[in-house]
């Protein structure tokens, strides 16, 4: 079984609360976009887990696809598989791209072992594993509440339309982002602004951590002023960063210089 575990990005993202837990609540809408991981997955007489692509940087214990084989595994008793995790997305982007991995981890094993578990299972499952990982049970444009783990759909579609990406290296701490953003005290009509054409987000939709991540790294704010100055209809930094992107009505070019730069059409 081979998947293509997809990044996404937020448009917009706002902090409305600080929860008892520890956590900040957010609302988001996310956006699944074609920039892909790839996912092997087989049975096998011994449990194993290997990657290749980007590095990753973390103990293997801490992966995120090996948990997500951990939760199904304690839960429904299936054997044991061989999964070849090939990293595309960069990590610690704001693009959710190890998320995605565990998600479609469990849903690769839900078929693989034909157990027909429902989508709302499998998202609470995700949600053991992290805040973003239950949007990718589905893949579709979702707003997500809580967390992030509460979700709805929403009819958003950026079709036709070319997103670039760029991230120039640089890791943001997602406890850094969280201690310096502001709260947000509004509240949001999710279903008009996403109706709307993209030209009119640039004064309608922000991300609350470009503020406090903006004046620790003002390079990334150079390039969202550099993509407006380009053309782009409307250009915002993904999650708590650092990539940054730009919605194009015509196809950009690339600037070079990064260490990560794509340019999809959607």
């Amino acid at each position: 079984m081979i998947l293509f575990p997809p990044a996404k990005v937020n448009l917009g993202l706002y902090i409305t609360g600080k929860r008892e837990d520890g956590y900040h609540n957010i609302e988001s809408v996310m956006y699944p976009i074609p920039l892909f991981d790839v996912l092997e997955i087989l049975p096998a007489e011994n449990f194993s887990f290997k990657s290749t692509g980007l590095f990753i940087d973390a103990k293997l214990e801490d992966n995120l696809c090996i948990k997500a084989y951990r939760i199904m595994q304690k839960n429904h008793g299936i054997g044991n598989i061989m999964i070849h995790l090939r990293k595309k997305i960069p990590m610690g982007a704001g693009l959710g791209g190890g998320s995605a991995d565990a998600a479609f981890v469990l849903r690769g094993l839900n078929e693989l072992f034909q157990l027909e578990l429902s989508d709302s299972l499998l998202e609470s499952y995700a949600a053991e594993l992290g805040s973003d990982c239950p949007f990718f049970v589905k893949s579709i444009p979702q707003l997500a509440k809580g967390r992030g783990e509460v979700l709805e759909s929403i009819s958003v579609s950026l079709k036709s339309t070319y997103m670039k990406l760029i991230n120039p290296g640089i890791h943001v701490s997602t406890k850094m982002a969280y201690s310096n953003v502001l709260v947000s005290n509004q509240t949001y009509n999710w279903q008009e602004i996403s109706s709307q054409k993209v030209d009119s987000w640039r004064g309608n939709l922000r991300n609350d951590f470009e503020l406090s991540v903006f004046k620790e790294f003002p390079e990334l704010k150079d390039i969202k002023d550099k993509m407006y100055e380009e053309g782009a209809s409307y250009a915002f930094m993904s999650g708590s960063g650092s990539t940054m992107v730009g919605i194009y009505n015509e196809k950009p070019k690339r600037n070079g210089g990064f260490e990560f730069e794509e340019v999809l059409s959607l």
